[in-house]
């Protein structure tokens, strides 16, 4: 069975690489032909954990290819997934593509689309005279983690009226439904909302921690003990559940923004998603707060922060709180030194030139008043931290992840400042 991807973005660049290390043939299609060039050749314009490899595994035993010829891509192809980052005209692919693509095909729609799309698709193809099959199939991955989300999903949903379509899907994700993920079979407009209602759902969990964060710092109480205990309640569940914690990512606020849109539009009223943005968009005031109160005031004062993706294990810098936390310090009158492992470059274009990026977590740390861990980067940990007490003008810690130790720093003569960790640890 021939798999085609439409797209080699982000979505797409997953999907394709994935399917092929499931052992189907696959080639993936874009118009742009230096980008498939680079991406036939190993090259990425972003980072994902384990995805250079798998492409480069899958192309080098031919079960991965990458095509410019749109007409031979949807000519070979059994199945095509429509995998664009953005939903900008993708129902007038979609439609050109059923138009060349042979009649037995499957369209599935994997790119995050507006609840409707995929039922206004169909009425266009059946105006036209067009009988495909359309199956709406949102794709749960998050960035740093995207291999892992795909290979062990916690469900498959197919939003389709097409018997067919659902069996020919389920063979290709044969690995994956003989371990016993379930398949959710239903409509369009159901398998369309349950992307975003899950990320509605995750970002409310989040910015519930976050609250319940600054009531524990008020009445001594602990988060980090406070969100193990919650979410050992097998109601609630420990994902996504960790004060300091910001939702962020490529796909966030555009599923946010689409059911927002989408009640007001029917008159319905999302307070509690309301009120999760808010908390959200807040943290970093919290956090600059701290850093403040630390320190006296951040004027003139230098900062040091560690990670500026807005998660381990990726380079995307969406929604990414160190991002939000760089950018106040500054309006603050603070100067900041930053330094990721992969994230510089993607941060440069979101911060003015006055942040100063160093090649290393001690170059960064050098004549700081403050240290800063803005992304829980597990090599963080292994710091030597001997080292940075000594290049910074005071030792100071604030840990918005509450990643490190902080037994161990205080032993050491460090102040470290955590989330939500009460008045005793502060």
């Amino acid at each position: 069975m021939q798999i085609g991807v439409y797209g080699s973005g982000y979505l797409g660049t997953v999907i394709s690489a994935c399917l092929a290390d499931f052992g189907m043939p696959v080639v993936c299609y874009d118009e742009d032909s230096s980008l498939v060039t680079a991406m036939a050749q190993g090259g990425m314009p972003f980072h994902e954990k384990n995805l250079k490899e798998i492409i480069r595994r899958s192309v080098r035993t031919g079960r991965l290819s990458y095509s410019t010829d749109i007409e031979a891509f949807v000519k070979k192809a059994h199945v095509i997934f429509m995998a664009t980052d953005s939903p900008r005209y993708v129902e007038d692919i979609t439609v050109r593509i059923a138009a060349m693509a042979v009649k037995e095909a499957v369209l599935v729609l994997a790119t995050p689309v507006p609840v409707g799309t995929a039922t206004r698709i169909e009425k266009r193809l059946k105006s036209e005279g067009t009988k495909i099959a359309v199956v709406s199939q949102p794709v749960f991955v998050t960035d740093g983690c995207a291999i892992e989300d795909f290979n062990w999903p916690d469900r498959i949903v197919l939003g389709t009226d097409s018997p067919d379509a659902v069996l020919t899907l389920k063979q290709i994700y044969r690995p994956v439904v003989m371990r016993g993920v379930p398949v959710i079979v239903t409509n369009h407009e159901t398998a369309e909302m349950v992307r975003e209602a899950s990320t509605a759902f995750l970002a409310t969990k989040i910015s519930f921690i976050n609250e319940l964060a600054s009531l524990c710092e008020s009445v001594s109480a602990d988060a980090v003990d406070l969100a193990l205990a919650l979410g050992l309640d097998k109601k609630i569940s420990p994902r996504c559940l960790q004060p300091g914690a910001r939702f962020g990512g490529s796909f966030v606020e555009a599923d946010m923004d689409s059911l927002a849109q989408l009640a007001s539009g029917n008159g319905v009223s999302l307070k509690i998603l309301s009120a999760a943005r808010e908390v959200n968009r807040t943290l970093s005031d919290r956090i600059v707060e701290k850093i403040s109160h630390a320190v006296e005031s951040l004027a003139g004062k230098q900062v040091a922060i560690l990670g500026l993706a807005f998660k381990p294990h990726t380079n995307s810098v969406a929604g990414s709180g160190s991002i939000a936390l760089a950018k106040h310090l500054m309006s603050e009158g603070a100067k900041v030194r930053a330094y990721d492992p992969v994230a510089i470059k993607e941060a440069q274009a979101e911060l003015s030139s006055a942040v100063c990026y160093c090649d290393s977590p001690y170059a960064a740390a050098e004549g700081g008043d403050a240290l800063v861990v803005g992304t829980g980067w597990p090599e963080f940990r292994a710091l030597d931290f001997e080292k940075i007490k000594g290049l910074l003008k005071r030792p100071l810690i604030v840990d918005t992840k509450n990643l490190l130790d902080a037994v161990r720093l205080r032993a050491m003569g460090f102040q470290y400042v955590g989330v939500g960790r009460g008045s005793s640890v502060l």
